[in-house]
């Protein structure tokens, strides 16, 4: 992790400049970037905002662009925006002068303080020392939130355009969780909105895998995706999306915060999905993709 100058890049586009596959992978929430801005008006140290991190989730997709997949790496931190919320996401008492009644989204997570602009950490507390005016606000949206989603979707209609069918995996990472009902704890959990975000054979594709490794998943608990599934996932126009949680401590060492010897056999679990998803989506009919 690290602070920096406000940067005019904040995510990069990896793999191939024109789709070599109808598989296009995201990674919203790895950044290890902190604006300096961000930086100077925290009441927390970098270390505590490193909480919010899906910590070296991007370590698991490093092998993907090479195997033809397009893939979107977030470099700005989630405590700076968090790219898998509405941009209207945002906890009012944030901002000052306060915003028009009827302008935002009070969601679950506004009121957990996990919004488009986190405002605290469980056990941590406040971010910000101060209130951000509409235009910081608007600012983080026009530079990271619709450059990121306006290159997914752009990368998703081309593959969509010469395949006929695309799909997004959205890649995020998770603590540990406990088990429940005497079963063991899921190792993954897959999210697709409860069945609008995407076909459900694709979904179970991933977790035959998972499964075939002695990898306990799940599906949609206690995570069903977020704004990106929300925003990209059209099932009847042939664009599918997935978000992929992925246990932390499979990959990292028990302090959960740096990589640890799961690293390569998890990277080679996720590149096993993406080969068996590419080799479902390569087994739709034509047929199925017309009518859609």
């Amino acid at each position: 992790m690290k602070a920096t100058h406000d940067s005019p890049a904040p995510f990069d586009r990896l793999g191939p400049t024109d789709p070599l596959t109808p598989l296009v992978v995201s990674v919203p929430h790895a950044g290890r970037d902190y604006p300096a801005s961000l930086v100077e008006r925290s009441t927390l140290p970098v270390e505590t905002l490193a909480a919010l991190e899906d910590r070296h989730a991007d370590a698991l997709a490093a092998g993907l662009p090479a195997m033809g997949i397009t893939t979107f790496v977030q470099r700005r931190a989630r405590a700076w925006i968090d790219l898998n919320r509405d941009e209207r996401e945002i906890d009012a008492a944030m901002i000052a002068p306060a915003p028009r009644p009827g302008t935002l989204i009070v969601s679950a997570k506004v009121r957990g303080g996990l919004g488009l602009i986190p405002r605290r950490i469980a056990g941590a507390g406040e971010i910000m020392r101060q209130r951000l005016t509409e235009a910081e606000v608007a600012a983080r949206i026009a530079s990271d939130h619709r450059p990121w989603h306006g290159a997914i979707a752009d990368a998703l209609a081309a593959a969509r355009a010469r395949f006929g069918i695309a799909v997004l995996l959205d890649l995020h990472s998770m603590p540990p969780l406990a088990p429940v009902g005497g079963r063991a704890a899921p190792r993954l959990v897959f999210g697709d909105a409860h069945g609008r975000a995407c076909a459900p054979r694709f979904v179970a594709r991933l977790q035959e895998v998972a499964a075939a490794r002695g990898i306990a998943t799940a599906r949609n608990a206690p995570y069903a995706g977020g704004h990106t599934l929300d925003r990209h996932g059209r099932p009847p126009g042939a664009i599918h999306a997935v978000q992929m949680e992925i246990d932390r401590s499979l990959y990292l060492r028990p302090d959960l915060r740096t990589p640890g010897a799961g690293l390569a056999e998890t990277v080679a679990l996720v590149e096993g999905m993406v080969k068996a998803l590419l080799a479902e989506l390569a087994a739709v009919p034509e047929t199925t993709l017309a009518a859609e």
